[in-house]
């Protein structure tokens, strides 16, 4: 009798973790796997503008103290910010609005795991960081940051 209920009591104890495990792979996004697994991470990019002639982006960014400039696809993309944290790509677009920029969010994932350390650290400075201009100083080095890890400059 005492080995039957030490089964009933196993089988269940086994059910019920197996539930929970199903409850939990549900919630999972399959993309989000798939980026755990290939180690990329998502961030997100504050785009001035998109062009085609490098004439048009030395006329259109000489007054932007701080931007990166990506070429590809035979275009040129124009970054003022780079961020993983939402809440932080929301407060940089707040500054840049304020001086009068329109900026698309673009997100994007990056493969390179000492940018993505990097990022994560200047995300922490941002968060603790209570001025525009502190702000900015450290946004400039995250495009520094991109430009010499990322886009090989």
């Amino acid at each position: 009798m005492v080995i039957i209920m030490k089964k009933i009591l196993f089988l269940g104890c086994f059910l019920i973790l197996a539930i929970l495990l199903v409850g939990n792979v549900r919630k999972f996004n399959y993309s989000s796997i798939n980026e755990l697994v290939r180690g990329e991470d998502k961030f997100y990019f504050l785009q001035e503008g998109v062009y085609e002639k490098k004439e048009n982006v030395l006329k259109n960014i000489k007054n932007l103290e701080q931007k990166v400039v990506v070429y590809e696809n035979q275009k040129y993309y124009v970054y003022v910010g780079i961020t993983k944290d939402k809440n932080i790509s929301e407060r940089l677009k707040k500054i840049y609005e304020e001086k009068g920029l329109k900026l698309y969010e673009k997100v994007q994932t990056i493969n390179n795991e000492e940018f993505n350390n990097n990022v994560t650290q200047f995300d922490l400075l941002i968060n603790n960081s209570d001025t525009i201009d502190e702000i900015l100083t450290i946004e400039e080095v995250v495009l520094a940051n991109y430009d010499e890890l990322v886009n090989n400059h």
